[in-house]
């Protein structure tokens, strides 16, 4: 039996229902399930922290020096971020974070600074990572590769009602505004835009079930590697 490892490249724009598909399939499937988006909203967290302007490239590289970013899981196999040593899993999750980290994911050093972070995991485990740029920079040559998307209105939704369970509801067209501008600036800037791999298998989710799209990727997956 081979000792290679696999792994499956999930990118897509924000909220197209990545990370939730991803870590129910890994869970399925016995792999493990890598957020690479909770890495860089980590960063933007510090950043936040900090009153920094995201943009500001070279301020953002200056606090690179000052982080330790850490990724941990529990044991029911859920990810964890640590900042400098404290767990920041729910306050990277905060709507005003989620800009800040599209704007610092722009800037080529953030990138540089949590890539090896990144593929590392893919050296010790079978993975499912999902982010941006996993299937075109970071995991190039993943077993699988997907590009996973839904229209900007059916994403706005889920995360409407997402932050109404939450207790932190949100206008909605607000949302929609917001995913259109992160949509954007992920796919037009300079250093690793959002785009599908060559050889990704493009899935739209819109108007799908959770279940649906579960079963969906899953069976995508399980066919290109063969099991």
């Amino acid at each position: 039996m081979s000792d290679k490892r696999r792994a499956v490249a999930i990118d897509g724009p924000s909220g197209a229902g990545k990370s939730t598909l991803a870590r129910a399939v890994a869970k399925e499937l016995g792999f493990r399930y890598v957020d690479t988006g909770a890495i860089y909203r980590t960063v933007g967290c510090a950043a936040h922290r900090k009153g920094l302007d995201p943009g500001d490239a070279a301020a953002i590289e200056a606090l690179l020096g000052e982080l330790q970013v850490e990724m941990t899981y529990d044991g029911e196999g859920l990810q964890h971020m640590l900042l400098n040593g404290e767990d920041v899993t729910k306050e990277i999750r905060l709507p005003e974070i989620s800009l800040y980290a599209s704007r610092v994911s722009a800037i080529p050093a953030v990138r540089a600074f949590l890539l090896e972070m990144q593929r590392e995991m893919a050296r010790k485990y079978d993975v499912i990572m999902d982010g941006r740029d996993i299937g075109t920079v970071v995991l190039p040559q993943a077993d699988v590769k997907i590009f996973l998307t839904a229209s900007p209105e059916d994403r706005a939704r889920r995360r409407y009602l997402e932050l109404q369970q939450r207790g932190t509801p949100q206008d909605y067209d607000q949302l929609l505004a917001e995913i259109r501008e992160r949509d954007y600036n992920d796919s037009h800037r300079s250093s690793a835009p959002l785009r599908p791999a060559a050889d990704s298998i493009l899935l739209d989710t819109t108007d799908n079930t959770f279940a649906q799209s579960c079963a969906l990727l899953r069976r995508t997956i399980e066919e290109r590697l063969g099991r």
